[in-house]
């Protein structure tokens, strides 16, 4: 990974859709609008205080929970360490998640992408959360089409067990940022979801804008999600037991 990608101007309101297709057992598909925040953890949006419901990051939502005691930087960094990836003090880490409003958050999946300082990519890490509270990160090896191909080792859906794999493409750059997701069980593609939209300078106006007309995101997240499993669930897709979650969660 040796070409870094041209990154939009950050902070960035990533303003878009979400679109999801199960291929089988049985034909589902739904798209709703969304945006997600691109930030760089050491210099977070520092917004005025009337705005800050409408904004907050912490890093309890993210990884280990601020359990290494300097904040998300310091929870990747200590993810990365423990598979022979180092952080250097200099490294630029790059963050594509949802933001708590109104002190609520669902981030159904973050994205970090690790610059060195002269802009080359270091590491991607793919960070997938699940409606239980749990989450996991996988450590992606992202070739120069910004693909990668990685064993799922997760429990997501009630719908899908832990077997096959995920394909991965990712955009980043000025005029799209995307992560498409295919889960693939014995070459077969199960089902696609991807996230993609047009980053914007996450200034008052935009973020007032953006407020209104996609109108508490991170709750209108949790409700679909169930919405939905409730209509596959109505279609008599089979519920696959929710294993024991891991000590570590993002181990």
């Amino acid at each position: 990974m040796s070409t870094g990608p041209v990154c939009p101007e950050i902070p960035a309101l990533v303003v878009g859709h979400v679109s999801h297709t199960r291929e089988m057992p049985l034909r589902h598909a739904f798209r709703h609008r969304s945006y997600q925040w691109l930030v760089d953890v050491d210099d977070l949006p520092h917004l005025p205080l009337w705005l800050r419901p409408l904004a907050g990051f912490r890093a309890d939502d993210h990884l280990d929970a601020g359990a290494s005691g300097q904040g998300i930087r310091g929870d990747l960094g200590v993810f990365l360490a423990a598979r022979d990836v180092f952080l250097s003090p200099t490294d630029r880490v790059l963050m594509l998640a949802n933001a708590r409003v109104l002190g609520h958050v669902f981030d159904p999946l973050t994205v970090f992408w690790v610059q060195s300082c002269d802009g080359a990519l270091r590491a991607v890490v793919f960070e997938v959360h699940n409606t239980y509270g749990g989450r996991h990160a996988y450590l992606l090896d992202i070739d120069d089409r910004g693909q990668a191909r990685i064993d799922k080792a997760f429990y997501v859906s009630p719908f899908n067990d832990l077997s096959g794999s995920y394909e991965i493409r990712l955009r980043l750059d000025p005029t799209e940022v995307s992560v498409t997701v295919g889960l693939d069980r014995e070459g077969v593609r199960v089902l696609t979801a991807t996230t993609r939209g047009t980053p914007e300078p996450a200034t008052r106006r935009a973020l007032l804008r953006v407020s209104l007309t996609h109108l508490l995101m991170p709750h209108r997240v949790s409700a679909l999600i169930r919405f939905q499993g409730i209509r596959l669930w109505l279609r008599r897709l089979p519920v696959f037991p929710r294993p024991a979650p891991p000590k570590e969660a993002t181990s």
